[in-house]
């Protein structure tokens, strides 16, 4: 029996632009993301002899109530790993170590399909090029391409279209989860019906990143859809508030949400902003991009 164990970096939206409806259903989307070490730990044992297994459990090691079959983005990965390689697995288990909230807009569930995708590639000697790997993360679902290719990218289409790119400077950012989610479905649904009310300049933020002017690059974070969740969770504008407070650059939330994000100048002073948001009621997690 082999196993293979792999982190699962959660991913953050600098920039979130709504460009249009697809012809498929899909929004046609434009967005500058980034990856950070906030991760989860996925181990997976191949040649167990056994029918497949999966079990998603806390970092204290109690178990989660998360889906343990297909509908689960891990299992879906293995399975449409092996299908398309037409390899043998022999028997397979998954445990994955939660620490990226659900419901957050962190890519929680691309990102232990991105991991599964990308240790079975490795371990199975790359059947599959890096041009084959992203088609089959499409599949799986529209955050997965970017997560397998993960660092900071310029993503478009429904998210099939990554354009990795450098800075070549850390960035560093406070992370906070309510807790409550919000449907990403409907979400959109309701962006559709209102425009939005500022559009993000990916190209003006990343120049700033380019020269680690974090205090520039804050005001240039934008998410169409923010406006939109915060009608309905008016919460959200309360946590950009507390970042701001402790000297966030900029904060917005990510994704559809619920999770905001603050960047802060530096290590010290988003660990001491980590500290000081300790004791309100939501979690809150320090990271930096990777």
């Amino acid at each position: 029996m082999n196993t293979i164990r792999v982190l699962a970096p959660a991913k953050l939206n600098l920039t979130l632009d709504i460009l249009g409806v697809r012809p498929d259903g899909y929004h046609d989307l434009d967005m500058l993301m980034q990856t950070v070490s906030l991760y989860d730990e996925v181990e997976i044992a191949l040649g167990t002899g056994s029918a497949w297994s999966l079990r998603s459990v806390s970092p204290d090691g109690n178990v989660l109530d998360l889906p343990t079959d297909r509908q689960n983005l891990a299992w879906r990965a293995a399975e449409v790993f092996f299908r398309r390689t037409g390899l043998s697995d022999g028997g397979l288990s998954m445990r994955i170590v939660k620490r990226i909230p659900d419901q957050a807009g962190l890519a929680g569930g691309s990102a232990d399909c991105a991991a599964v995708l990308r240790a079975l590639n490795s371990h199975f000697g790359f059947p599959l090029d890096a041009k084959a790997l992203l088609n089959l993360a499409a599949e799986c679902g529209s955050d997965v391409p970017f997560c397998v290719t993960g660092g900071l990218a310029r993503v478009r289409g429904r998210g099939e279209l990554v354009a990795p790119l450098t800075v070549g400077t850390v960035q560093h950012y406070v992370i906070c989860k309510p807790g409550f989610g919000i449907s990403t479905p409907m979400l959109f649904r309701r962006s559709d019906q209102s425009p939005p009310e500022r559009r993000p300049d990916a190209d003006a933020l990343l120049d700033c990143l380019k020269t680690g002017n974090s205090l520039a690059a804050g005001a240039f974070l934008c998410n169409v859809l923010e406006p939109v969740a915060a009608k309905l969770h008016p919460e959200l504008l309360e946590l950009k508030a507390d970042l701001l407070s402790c000297g966030a650059c900029g904060a917005q939330m990510t994704g559809s949400g619920s999770a905001v994000f603050g960047l802060f100048p530096g290590e010290s002073a988003a660990k001491a902003a980590c500290e000081a948001l300790k004791s309100k009621a939501y979690a809150v997690f320090y990271a930096h991009s990777v």
